[in-house]
């Protein structure tokens, strides 16, 4: 059963985060409150999807681990929250709270997640940006990173999905540009909003290699104005014909695209951003953007940029490819 009011603020959460066996850690009756469960409630449904909370995600307190924080905290609320209860409070590590974005749904449990998750950041922001001068912090925030990209391929190995995960994982990457892109089968809208926030970071130029391509390919383009848009492709099976992209023109006259033949020598899909620009991008691409979404596929992004100038400049003096 749930409660309507969340009593705890950041600052009192804060406070009831404590260290246990070197990992920092929120006890369950904490995040009960948090979430607005009675702890029976938070725990029933932790256990009812217990496949999916590893060691590294909680684990139950001893009682010596209970004394000693009792001892610690004598006027934190330990001794009522654990009052009448006939097991030992459980510990849930930053991987869990990760975890329990998909487990307790909802407006409020993504609110309260994305609160308890800038929380652990700011935290560890601290140690960083103040320099503690206590080698075992450092080395421990060291581990518990190392720890977290460990959990992240396991969450992704339980098939949890992307929509599952975007809203946590958003307080981490909002203020950086995103690298990889993860598409599960049957999320076309997720990536087409993968392609369009790609063509988004162009400044200038945008290159697309694909050989299958269709009216779709130039929707996602439709928000690019003023870029200087080139699609290399043989345009297999003829899926843009000509009186689409007449059709695309009309209605959005401020995008320009030219289109270049590949001349059957391209198997894979990319696209370049700001062509040897200080701002170039490129990136891989598993599956063609008209039909990502409909298979798990991958856009990564290439660090070794340079290696593809002699292809990119070959291309350019390719014929224009016609349509029909």
């Amino acid at each position: 059963m749930k409660n309507e009011i969340i009593t705890l603020d950041e600052k009192t959460i804060r406070d009831r985060i404590v260290l246990l066996r070197g990992q920092k850690v929120l006890l369950d009756y904490d995040l009960a409150e948090i979430y607005g469960y009675s702890t029976k409630a938070f725990n029933q449904q932790v256990k009812n999807n217990i496949e999916k909370f590893d060691e590294d995600f909680m684990f139950q307190l001893t009682h010596d681990e209970y004394e000693n924080l009792r001892s610690k905290f004598l006027t934190s609320s330990l001794e009522s929250n654990y009052g009448g209860r006939r097991y030992m409070p459980y510990a849930f590590t930053e991987q869990g709270i990760y975890m329990l974005m998909t487990v307790l749904k909802g407006e409020m449990a993504i609110r309260q997640s994305k609160m308890l998750i800038r929380i652990f950041k700011a935290m560890k922001d601290y140690i960083e940006y103040n320099a503690i001068p206590y080698a075992e912090q450092i080395m421990q925030l060291s581990l518990q990173t190392n720890e977290n990209t460990k959990a992240i391929k396991r969450i992704e190995k339980t098939m949890v999905t992307k929509n599952e995960l975007k809203s946590i994982m958003k307080s981490f990457t909002e203020k950086q540009i995103q690298k990889e892109f993860l598409i599960y089968n049957n999320q076309s809208v997720e990536a087409d909003i993968a392609y369009q926030e790609i063509y988004k970071l162009a400044k200038k130029s945008i290159y697309i290699i694909d050989n299958y391509i269709s009216l779709k390919t130039l929707i996602l383009l439709k928000e690019t104005a003023n870029k200087d848009i080139i699609i290399f492709s043989d345009n297999t099976g003829n899926h843009l014909r000509l009186d689409e992209y007449d059709d695309f023109k009309n209605e959005y006259p401020n995008t320009n695209i030219d289109f270049i033949n590949t001349n059957d020598i391209i198997h894979d899909r990319y696209i370049i951003l700001d062509y040897k620009k200080k701002s170039e991008r490129i990136y891989h691409c598993g599956a063609s953007s008209k039909d990502a979404g409909k298979k798990v596929t991958t856009i990564t992004e290439i660090n070794d940029k340079e290696v593809f100038h002699p292809l990119i400049d070959s291309l350019l003096t390719n014929s224009k490819l016609i349509l029909n």
